[in-house]
């Protein structure tokens, strides 16, 4: 019962944190789904919605306003950074490059991900600033099942219900709003898109804001966990099995690929790290998203690309 109860812990533990990085991994399908471009830029957005709410949270609070209040008024401040920087990056680098190849436009993301962190550095600073919007604390479950119970991280709890919530946002925005049937269009075929009357430049907008919003609430869990700091930009980089994982245009494979992702590295850390060595939770989601681009290339809920010749 014990070896069993420590197997649930681990597990349970790397699935929430999954969730935590399907969290980061929904901003880059909502973009790729949408657009067709693979955002680079997505570790920067978290990292500058974070900012922005900490620092007016901050701001607030030394005001004198009740809490509740002072974030309220920090989560609309952010949202208003990230509707601003959805309409630059359309007006200045994605509207002038319409219709240019992905990777032309990937590596115009790549200069929006500098951008848009010296940017937040200057008007923000490069400290390390703490947030607590979400306790942080554990809880001891079944202890009358296993020796010692089973300990569960109550800010993973916490994201896994707010990445639940968003995805059903998600999908029942993709598939019921006109604006959000327009966005698949635009995926699909850019000019063909143009020639119905589709904008190109306003869905651009749209789906970066939406990116950058799902980046602001990624902020708020992950700032709780680590501190809002520059190293969040790196969240980039353990998304990118999650995707592999689960399909680039697949909101719930974001999800799906999270999960596999996060149990795979806690799960191998606990019984193989004894035998191999130490640090392997920080490869190992690279080694099944190689397995998986083996047997899918597309990911197990991506959509099978067919090109006619």
């Amino acid at each position: 019962m014990v070896a069993l109860g420590q197997f649930l812990e681990v597990l349970l533990s790397g699935l929430l944190a999954g969730v935590l990085y399907s969290l980061v991994a929904l901003g880059f399908v909502l973009i790729f789904k949408a657009s067709g471009v693979f955002n680079f830029a997505q570790g920067a957005m978290v990292l500058l919605a974070g900012l922005a709410l900490v620092r007016s949270l901050d701001l607030m609070v030394a005001k004198g306003l009740p809490f509740w209040a002072a974030v309220i008024i920090g989560l609309l401040f952010a949202a208003a950074i990230m509707a601003a920087m959805a309409f630059l990056v359309e007006r200045f680098v994605l509207g002038p490059l319409a219709n240019q190849d992905g990777l032309t436009l990937f590596m115009a993301t790549i200069g929006v991900t500098f951008m848009i962190e010296g940017g937040a550095q200057m008007l923000f600073g490069s400290n390390v600033y703490p947030l607590r919007l979400y306790p942080d604390d554990a809880w001891f479950m079944f202890e009358n099942i296993f020796e010692g119970g089973i300990l569960l991280n109550k800010l993973d709890v916490w994201g896994g219900v707010i990445a639940g919530v968003l995805v059903a946002g998600l999908a029942l925005f993709f598939q019921w709003t006109k604006t959000g049937r327009a966005l698949r269009a635009v995926a699909d075929d850019h000019t063909a898109a143009q020639s119905v009357g589709i904008s190109l430049n306003w869905i651009w907008f749209v789906v970066w804001l939406v990116a950058g919003l799902v980046a602001l609430v990624a902020a708020t869990v992950w700032g709780t966990k680590l501190g809002v700091q520059f190293s969040i930009t790196f969240l980039a980089l353990k998304a990118l099995p999650v995707l592999i994982i689960g399909g680039f245009t697949s909101v719930p494979g974001a999800i799906v690929g999270g999960l596999i992702a996060g149990a795979g590295e806690k799960l191998a850390e606990a019984y193989l790290g004894p035998i191999i060595g130490g640090g392997i939770e920080y490869w190992f989601a690279y080694v099944l998203a190689l397995i998986v681009l083996l047997a899918r290339p597309q990911g197990l809920f991506g959509e099978r690309i067919i090109e006619r010749i």
